[in-house]
This record gives C-alpha cells, sequence and structure tokens, in this order.
C-alpha cells in the first residue's frame, strides 16, 4: 500500500525574503503605502527549490534521498511534513507522521525535556499512557537522565538532537522522516541512530532517509532517489543511484584535480582506467573480478634504478592494499603501468589509488589519481552495519548433518 504519495510537487522561494504569510488586508495596504516598492518585491528574484516532483513510497519501505547540498531534498521533506506548502502540487499522506528535520524542530524551548517528549508524543496522536510505557525508553537513549527536567533551551546541540531523535523513533509513527541532523552527534550516537532506524524498518514502519553518508543510504535504504536541481534526476535499486551519483561527483572534480597538478621535469602520471571488466565508464567497477588497471605514464626523460609505489585508500583514508616494486628503468616516452587482480573484494563506495616514482632515490612523481573508483557490486556482508568490514567477500552457507557421533 502506498502510504506517501506526490504528484507535481514544486516550491518557489524569492531571494532573499524569508517565507511569511500575510493577511490579504496587510499586502494591500503595503501596496497603498508604497507602490513602487511593492512592484520590486513582487518582481524580486525568485528561485526553484523543488521542480515537479513525484513519488510514492510504499508502507515499510526504506527510502534514501541523496544530492549536493541544495538540491532540494530537506525541501522535499519539509512539504511531506506539512512545515511549508508547495507552491504547486500536491502530496498525500496516510499514517502519523514523524519528523527529525532540524536540530530545534518540535520542541519549544522553554519546555523541558520530559514535557517535550509528551507534547510531540501528543501531537502524534497517542495518548498519555502510550508515551509513559516509551518514556523511561527514550530518556535512556538519549542519555540525558540527569537533564530531562531541564528546560530545553539550556541543552546543547548534541543533547537536543539525542533527544529529538529518541523522541522521533520511540513514539511509534508510522511514517519516519529524518534529515542529516544526525552528523550532530557524536559517532557511537550515530552507530545507535542507524541501529534504531534499522529497528524502525524492520518493524515494518515507513522510513524515508536524506544522508550525505552514502554507506549509510546503502545500509538501509531498499530504494534510492537522486534529487539535482530541484528534479528527480534518477530513481531506482540502492546500488545503481548511488553508484552513479558518485560516479558524477567524482567526474565533477576530475578537471579540477588535474588543473592542479603541476608538469616535473622527468615525467608524470596522466591518467588511470578500468580496462577489465570494460564498460562506458572507465572508473566505475561493478564487478569483484578478475580485475584489471592501468596506469599511462609520460616519461621526459630516461629513468633507472626506479621505485614504483601504489596504494588504495577508501573515502576514510583507510588503507585497503599497497604494493612497490624497485629497479625499474624506462626509457623516454609513454609507459602502461598494469596490475591484474584476480578479484577486488572491497565493499561498494569511492577509493583512491595513490601511485608513485622515484629514480635514483628522488621523487619524480606522486598522484591521487583522479577521479576516484567507484565500486559499485552487491554488497555480500552482514545485513547489521557494526559487523561490515573492509572486505565484500562473497560465501556460499549449507547445513548438513554430522556423522560424528561425539566420542
Amino acid at each position: 500500500m502506498t502510504v506517501i504519495h506526490a504528484e507535481g510537487l514544486s516550491k518557489r522561494y524569492r531571494i532573499g525574503e524569508l517565507e511569511r504569510y500575510h493577511a490579504l488586508r496587510d499586502v494591500l495596504a503595503r501596496a497603498v503605502r508604497s507602490p513602487k516598492s511593492f512592484l520590486r518585491r513582487s518582481q524580486a528574484e525568485t528561485f526553484w527549490a523543488l521542480k515537479e516532483v513525484s513519488l510514492g513510497v510504499c508502507e515499510g519501505e526504506v527510502l534514501g534521498l541523496i544530492g549536493r547540498n541544495g538540491a532540494g531534498k530537506t525541501t522535499l521533506l519539509k512539504v511531506l511534513s506539512r512545515i511549508t506548502r508547495p507552491t504547486t502540487g500536491w502530496a498525500e499522506i496516510r499514517g502519523r507522521v514523524g519528523s527529525l528535520l532540524e536540530v530545534g524542530t518540535g520542541f519549544h524551548p522553554e519546555l523541558t525535556g520530559r514535557e517535550n517528549a509528551f507534547l510531540s508524543g501528543a501531537i502524534l496522536g497517542m495518548s498519555k499512557r502510550e508515551i509513559t510505557r516509551k518514556f523511561d525508553e527514550i530518556v535512556a537513549f538519549a542519555e540525558l537522565e540527569k537533564f530531562i527536567d531541564t528546560p530545553v533551551k539550556h541543552y546543547s546541540s548534541g543533547m537536543y538532537v539525542r533527544l529529538a531523535f529518541a523522541v522521533a523513533a520511540h513514539l511509534e509513527p508510522e511514517i519516519l522522516l529524518v534529515d542529516e541532523v544526525l552528523a550532530v552527534g557524536d559517532i557511537n550516537f550515530q552507530k545507535k541512530c542507524l541501529g534504531k532506524m534499522g529497528d524502525v524498518a524492520r518493524a515494518g514502519r515507513t522510513v524515508v532517509l536524506v544522508s550525505h553518508q552514502l554507506n549509510q543510504i546503502r545500509r538501509l535504504c531498499e530504494r534510492v532517489i537522486w534529487i539535482d536541481a530541484g528534479c528527480i534526476r534518477q530513481n531506482g535499486a540502492t546500488a545503481e543511484v548511488t553508484s552513479a551519483y558518485e560516479v558524477a561527483m567524482a567526474s565533477g572534480n576530475q578537471q579540477h584535480n588535474r588543473q592542479e597538478r603541476e608538469p616535473t621535469n622527468n615525467g608524470r602520471f596522466i591518467r588511470w582506467e578500468i580496462v577489465e571488466p570494460r564498460t562506458e565508464q572507465p572508473h566505475l567497477l561493478h564487478s569483484m573480478g578478475p580485475v584489471t588497471i592501468k596506469f599511462l605514464l609520460e616519461v621526459r626523460k630516461p629513468l633507472r634504478m626506479g621505485h614504483h609505489g601504489i596504494a588504495l585508500r577508501n573515502l576514510d583514508n583507510q588503507l585497503i592494499w599497497a604494493w612497490a616494486v624497485n629497479d625499474v628503468d624506462l626509457t623516454e616516452g609513454n609507459h602502461e603501468f598494469i596490475y591484474t587482480f584476480p578479484m577486488l573484494p572491497v565493499r561498494p563506495g569511492p577509493y583512491t589509488w595513490h601511485v608513485s616514482l622515484y629514480s635514483d632515490q628522488k621523487l619524480v612523481d606522486v598522484w591521487d589519481c583522479s577521479p576516484e573508483m567507484i565500486v559499485a557490486t552487491e554488497g555480500q556482508q552482514h545485513p547489521l552495519d557494526e559487523w561490515n568490514g573492509v572486505l565484500n567477500v562473497p560465501c556460499v552457507f549449507s547445513v548438513s548433518r554430522s556423522t560424528h557421533n561425539g566420542n
């Protein structure tokens, strides 16, 4: 059953002016007092934060929203949450909605944490008995036992977001809308929140999640929508959409990164590509093996007694693999350094190759290769995030009856 249905959602803002709603008499009075100023304001430059966005979300689905900053993701969640009205289009939501969009959204600063928890539950349509039953879990999750009766205006941003998430996740909304607000919390709390959102999803409730952390999106979401400049650019399976997004982001930075590289006297690395498996996108890896990588080196002067090193690092700059070779002699001209791997069993995501070359113990060139290598293979690991490692190794599991009698 579809619980979120939106058709043609568009939202227009006037640049430099906050969104306000005025009575007709106020608008007319302003026009009479200063007609020229009113005309200038009416003709002020506008922009569309959303443009003709249509989507549907089924009951129990976990949907991810990705895109650049300012693409329209948060605006879409605000429209779905009824925080702001669309300029055109409509959205229909069936079920209780819990929203966690910005630090401070939905809480009254003068009320205590306890009072805000009960107020949020009441807004969701829950009875006092239901809220009381969940209250101890909320406080324990937020780790705010000592401050639960303190007005939230005295909370730090971290305390605020911990309580806000705990309330939104524990008061059992049928639909949970979550923005990038989890970035405010520390690492341990983020892991706890991801685990809780996984529990919410497994309980059959609907989750719409905005995040720039694509690993979070991959682990939690069944489907992803990529929003670009207020429009839906791609809508589909998580691995497919996140990989396309990463390729686009890496390609956008490729020219910038190349311009920063200055030529050296003796030589330099020019480009790299995936030779096998060959696709239209030479930096996208969609198969674990076999894999052949090629690096093109331009040599301007003959090199002797060379030392070549290579390393692979993930998005967190964690070293995944490294290797080196000595006594490399190279003549003037272009040379290809080719690496063949039986498989590259790394988890999906962006990776960077680092290559270097020395001659007579003097540096010739070192390069953090651009664009990044985007690994778009299917995940082969544990469904829980905390049990996902750096390797993505497929396995076959079976159970057979033992013939051993135990003696």
